[in-house]
């Protein structure tokens, strides 16, 4: 058997984040990007891919306002604090900020110039603002109520502020005098959107009393009341050039009276039924209603629907934007079959995700993920723009668990369970249920498919039992919902199932619960093989191994295990995790395990050496779903923190890069090697930099310090260095100042370049402050060492210049007259001799004398003795 290459990293490629959860957005006149409201962060987002460009981060208060200028570059925000914001997109900086209104700013909007910023308030009020100068140009008070909706003419010579609000009137304001033009009253209820004809004349409102009135702007009459019988959240005017109009034109209607004293406008609504409408202002006729709403709703509980609250025409393409009260974004395309109009879901992006609990790849090619949140439906998203393709609803009650399998006849198959008791079987082509498994007592947590011959799965429930349901029955054109059987039904612990795994040959099912045992069943008739027992918590994944007679568990005690199928005895444990070990999955033909837990980590480690090779944190909660490309190994992760996470195979590319390197530093070195015989220290300078080589910099400026000319050396090496550069410098300084030994070339360089370069252009180098905390107190240390130093100087100095007047005793008649010379080293040698002469027969006299001292003493007292023994 050929020799496998293990994975040592992965890297994360895409992300799906969560970046709406209701509230103000606003489209980019190009197209290219979406701002979004996410709590009290504000969110860019890539209209492609659903990718979050970049993250403003707000005031700790919910955003409750949004508008772009027309050129796209300037962002207006506010939020609950009422404090009026102005971001420069390039830098993501406020430019300028002020409050204006006494309660929170409901809506704005910016003029065709991008000048002036209008905004509406809950406090009654619309004020116009100078966007360059921040100052209020225009205080409007009329409304009764909180002003919901504004917005400026379209027509620029036309200086007309438009503005409803929730006591049901519209208002007219002139920005030139200042004044009410019209008060426009005929709504019973809040006014929600709002729009104008392409020539201007005529004003379209809409509300939630579920009616549309137009408006005649020459006189400000109401010209038709078209009943809605929905209540409205907005109003469409379809223009000449929209692919709406197109589609139109070429489709019959029933003929009805048309009337002559309104104008022939075409408008869109949507509302609470969640339905796409098209209507004729001058015919009071429904041209187009869909025939089924794409947004799912799972019970017939008419309070459960939740429908449009907002839609809006793209300004390049004019398809249809509409956002669901579920933060989820449908754009929509009309397309022409057979005499009739059909809207297309072109792409569907999901906002908010909530907590993801289950998700797997599905189908050969792996394209698509399908993702179980904590809501009634499946989400399947395409991997390649990262939408969500579509939805399977059915559930009454929270999904918990699915897995996807492709039948022997082809079909794309998934099967979920539930919190409602039941097992679902769906088919993806024609993305209906086809099956229903009715028998469990309780939620059913754990479902898996059959690996070989694919005619059954399995089912686990916190009822606390296995069930094997047989999928025979289930063909290609089935276009009822069948109910499945069960084959085999076992209790199996004594606790909730929490996951189930079966063999590579479907003769053995593997059931992990939270009573801490894994136990094996043969299949099918589900008899006990053997029961697992080591885990000192709940057991969360099991797995068979692709290629061995083993099973691995991972559990809530923090470590994975790896057991004996023959005997039930533990082969090997992993440890490593901080928390419980919630998935854990086979790679590499069985040579490898990928693991997540409730630490937010994943973790990449190799069966044979137990190690733990690789470590990856971009979730910030638990990881409850990890999903594992049986094709590309690719992997996908999801957790509470609702982020899905696609990670790819990185190891040959790490090489590539890291052999690429070292073979570009080879020849960069080679190129400081010239350049040092050379003597181009600029040169060398600049190379050494760019190969963050602080050691051989420091030997270059030792170097040049050596110099004759080393002033204008290291002048013109610290005027050659970029900003980074510069940094970087500044960090090698610090460190050299840290040691004595370096101290002073460091000292010597930073002066240079302080002397050289301007003190603007230093201090505006990243992290300057950081850098002169860290210079100061070493250098003030060395400057106490050498002040010390120069005082030890001047001491042995002045005792130098003492020792040179007082003349040694004896020795007058030596020095004879003012120019004796000074010894020698021969007479120092001959006078050292001497010294040490005098030195020894001066200790043997005193040694003769302590001798002596002794024998006296001793001589007295054996006297002393003898009287006392006379006596």
């Amino acid at each position: 058997m050929a020799s496998v290459s293990l994975k040592k990293s992965y890297k994360c490629v895409q992300s799906l984040q969560q970046f709406y959860t209701g509230g103000p957005y606003a489209v980019a006149s190009d197209e290219s990007f979406l701002v979004c409201a996410c709590d009290e962060k504000i969110k860019i987002v890539d209209l492609s891919n659903a990718s979050i460009k970049s993250t403003i981060e707000g005031d700790s208060e919910a955003v409750t306002a949004l508008a772009l200028s027309p050129n796209n570059n300037i962002l207006f925000s506010a939020s609950h604090s009422r404090q009026i914001r102005v971001w420069d997109l390039s830098t993501l900086e406020c430019i300028r900020s002020w409050k204006g209104h006494e309660g929170p700013v409901m809506g704005m909007a910016s003029d065709a110039s991008g000048g002036l910023l209008v905004t509406a308030g809950a406090d009654r009020k619309v004020l116009v603002w100078d966007v360059d100068g921040g100052f209020c140009t225009h205080y409007f008070k009329g409304h009764k109520g909180v002003v919901t909706s504004i917005m400026f003419h379209p027509d620029p010579n036309r200086l007309l502020l438009f503005s409803g609000g929730d006591d049901g009137s519209v208002r007219v304001w002139d920005l030139t005098g200042k004044k009410c033009l019209s008060t426009l009253e005929k709504h019973q209820s809040a006014i929600t959107s709002m729009a104008i004809s392409e020539d201007g004349w005529t004003l379209l409102s809409a509300g939630r009393d579920k009616v549309v009135n137009l408006w005649n702007l020459h006189d400000y009459g109401c010209m038709t009341t078209i009943p809605m019988f929905e209540s409205l959240e907005a109003v469409c005017i379809i223009g000449p050039e929209s692919p709406f109009a197109a589609s139109l034109s070429s489709l019959t209607y029933p003929q009805t009276k048309k009337r002559s004293d309104v104008p022939s406008i075409n408008f869109i609504t949507v509302g609470e039924r969640g339905l796409v409408r098209i209507w004729s202002a001058d015919r009071a006729l429904c041209l187009f209603e869909q025939k089924s709403s794409d947004i799912a709703v799972s019970s017939g509980d008419e309070e459960s629907k939740r429908g449009f609250i907002s839609a809006l025409l793209m300004p390049a393409s004019q398809e249809l934007l509409c956002v669901t009260a579920d933060q989820q974004f449908f754009l929509y395309y009309p397309e022409e079959s057979e005499g009739s109009l059909n809207l297309v879901l072109r792409k569907r992006f999901v906002g908010y995700n909530e907590e993801i609990v289950d998700m797997k790849f599905l189908g050969d090619e792996e394209q698509f993920l399908a993702v179980s949140t904590s809501v009634e439906q499946v989400r399947v998203y395409d991997l390649t723009s990262m939408s969500c393709s579509y939805v399977l609803a059915g559930h009454t009650d929270v999904i918990l668990c699915l897995d996807t399998c492709v039948s022997s006849s082809g079909r794309t198959l998934i099967v979920t369970g539930s919190k409602d008791n039941t097992v679902r079987l769906w088919d993806c082509q024609s993305k209906a249920c086809v099956g229903v498994g009715i028998g469990h007592m309780g939620a059913v947590g754990a479902v898996v498919f059959s690996k070989k011959q694919r005619n059954f799965f399995v089912s686990g429930s916190s009822d606390r039992t296995l069930k094997v349901w047989n999928m025979d029955s289930v063909s290609d054109n089935n276009e009822e919902v069948l109910t499945l059987k069960a084959k085999a039904v076992v209790a199996a612990h004594d606790k909730d199932i929490n996951c189930l795994a079966v063999a590579p040959n479907d003769s053995l099912v593997c059931s992990g619960s939270q009573d801490r045992t894994a136990c094996i069943w043969r299949i099918p008739d589900l008899v006990s093989v053997v029961a697992l027992k080591g885990h000192k918590r709940g057991i969360w994944s099991v797995e068979f191994s692709p290629v061995d007679q083993c099973v691995m568990t991972a559990s809530g005690d923090k470590t994975i295990k790896i057991w004996a199928i023959s005997d039930g005895t533990c082969l090997k444990t992993f440890e490593g995790h901080q928390s419980s070990v919630l998935r854990a999955s086979f790679l590499t033909h069985g040579t490898q395990i990928v693991s997540c837990g409730a630490d937010c980590m994943v973790k990449l480690w190799t069966v044979k050496t137990n190690e733990c090779i690789a470590t990856y944190d971009q979730h910030e909660e638990k990881i409850w779903a990890l999903a594992v490309g049986k094709k590309t190994e690719m992997l996908a992760t999801g957790g509470g923190d609702a982020v899905i996470n696609l990670w790819h195979d990185s190891t040959a590319l790490d090489k590539e890069e890291a052999f690429r390197k070292e073979e570009e530093g080879v020849l960069r070195g080679q190129e400081l090697e010239n350049a040092l015989i050379d003597a181009d220290y600029t040169r060398a300078i600049q190379i050494a930099f760019e190969l963050r080589r602080p050691h051989k910099l420091l030997e270059l400026f030792r170097e040049l310090c050596r110099k004759n000319d080393m002033d204008d050396q290291i002048g013109k090496a610290i005027k050659a260095l970029g900003k980074e550069e510069l940094q970087l410098l500044l960090e090698y300084i610090r460190e050299w100042n840290t040691k004595p030994k370096f101290c002073q070339i460091a000292q010597y360089v930073l002066s240079r370049a302080y002397s050289i370069l301007p003190a603007t252009e230093i201090v505006e180098v990243p992290g300057f402050k950081e850098l002169l905390n860290g210079l100061i107190p070493y250098t003030q240390r060395h400057f106490n060492r050498l002040d010390r130093l120069v005082r030890s100087l001047c001491i042995l100095q002045y005792t130098s210049a003492a020792m040179s007047v007082i003349q040694p005793e004896g020795n007058e008649g030596k020095l004879e007259g003012k120019d004796a010379k000074l010894p020698n080293a021969a007479d120092i040698d001959e006078l050292s001799d001497i010294t040490s002469v005098e030195e020894e027969q001066h200790h043997k006299e005193l040694k003769g004398k302590n001798s002596s001292k002794k024998r006296k003493n001793k001589s007295r007292h054996s006297a002393s003795k003898k009287v006392k023994g006379g006596d």
